[in-house]
């Protein structure tokens, strides 16, 4: 990973905004401008040098982690160290801060760390992020990373075909996703493993309990890694025992809903274009009061990160971006069905990166 760029990157962005420097206390957002991976610390980004603060646990993995900035091992609190440090440099007047990761208590500890004169004007809130829009558009590395991880989940969804049938208990069918994810090289999951199925298939987010897995019935399999960092995020849903007419074309539609919302993705396609052309096709079917999320969102270092795929949403999507498209329905009572893929913006199209069958599989 190319850190010094991503910095670099970040400093054009402060220029432009008429900011100084920046403190980041943002752990995802930290570890895409340093590498830094520990559970505490705060970066201060001025125009010209960067520091990074963490305390004395970390000595050695900052070390062999961190070269794009310098390290400092510090006993008192990181962001307060950084604020104050970020006050000290020459040429530095005011700093911003992203208010989405500032909390109200941290804000006023960071001023009241500052000298008097410096309490009221010095710190700044962004009026938009600057490293999150940067995280938007993936370089060549982090797409490798974020190809492998969802490659991961597509051996995964394989091996468990073969574990699955009529009387495990949901919670039974997650465990083995994990254990295998773990066994594969995944340094854990990107979220808590949602297993539901028969009438709790109608739960967008029902996540693996003690009941069974009917004889006849849907099981929806909402999953994901963490691979070096990125996650991956795929939903699949299949069926025990021989579905109904109704089931199998309520599939169907879902699965053409799908479809179209990944044709749809390219450069300069709206996100709400993107959600329209998954939405349209359940309307068509007389299905879209059951589709109650949206249709997708970003992955990267968190499982969901901008942009948004959604009604009316106004991002264009640029090569880089890779979001989820998962349309799904859901009757309460009944049943309920999700497809979903990770899908990277290219030059020209849309790169699936999960590949596994999408068409449906009765078991």
């Amino acid at each position: 990973m190319d850190y010094s760029r991503r910095i670099g990157l970040l400093r054009r962005r402060l220029t432009k905004a008429g900011l100084h420097g920046l403190i980041v206390t943002s752990l995802p957002d930290l570890r895409y401008l340093s590498g830094f991976t520990g559970s505490s610390a705060a970066l201060a980004v001025t125009r010209r040098s960067a520091r990074l603060f963490t305390d004395s646990r970390y000595t050695t993995q900052a070390a062999q982690e961190v070269s794009a900035a310098e390290v400092e091992i510090v006993s008192r609190s990181v962001s307060e160290a950084a604020v104050q440090w970020m006050a000290a440099q020459p040429g530095v007047e005011f700093a911003g801060f992203d208010p989405d990761h500032t909390t109200v208590a941290h804000l006023s500890r960071w001023k009241a760390a500052l000298p008097a004169r410096l309490r009221r004007s010095f710190l700044s809130a962004l009026a938009a992020p600057l490293v999150e829009q940067l995280r938007m558009v993936k370089d060549e590395d982090e797409l490798a990373l974020m190809s492998q991880a969802a490659l991961v989940g597509c051996k995964l969804f394989e091996h468990i075909l073969t574990v699955i049938r009529p009387g495990l208990a949901e919670f039974e069918v997650a465990a083995e996703l994990e254990h295998q994810a773990r066994l594969l090289g995944a340094e854990g999951m990107s979220f808590e493993t949602i297993v539901a199925a028969g009438a709790r298939s109608a739960m967008p987010h029902g996540h693996a309990t003690a009941a069974k897995l009917p004889r006849n019935g849907f099981v929806v399999m909402d999953f994901g890694v963490i691979l070096k960092g990125y996650c991956s995020d795929m939903t699949r849903t299949v069926h025990l025992g021989r579905p109904k007419a109704e089931e199998r074309a309520a599939y169907e539609a879902v699965l053409e809903a799908q479809l179209a919302g990944v044709a749809a993705v390219g450069p300069r396609a709206s996100s709400g274009e993107v959600d329209e052309a998954a939405r349209g096709v359940l309307r068509r079917a007389g299905l879209a009061e059951s589709f109650t999320h949206s249709t997708g969102h970003g992955v990267g270092l968190e499982i969901h990160e901008p942009p948004r795929i959604g009604a009316g949403e106004k991002t264009r999507l640029l090569p880089g971006m890779v979001i989820t498209i998962e349309p799904g329905i859901y009757l309460p009572g009944r049943f309920g069905i999700r497809i979903e893929d990770t899908v990277a913006v290219t030059q020209t199209g849309s790169l699936v990166l999960t590949p596994a069958p999408k068409a449906l599989i009765e078991l």
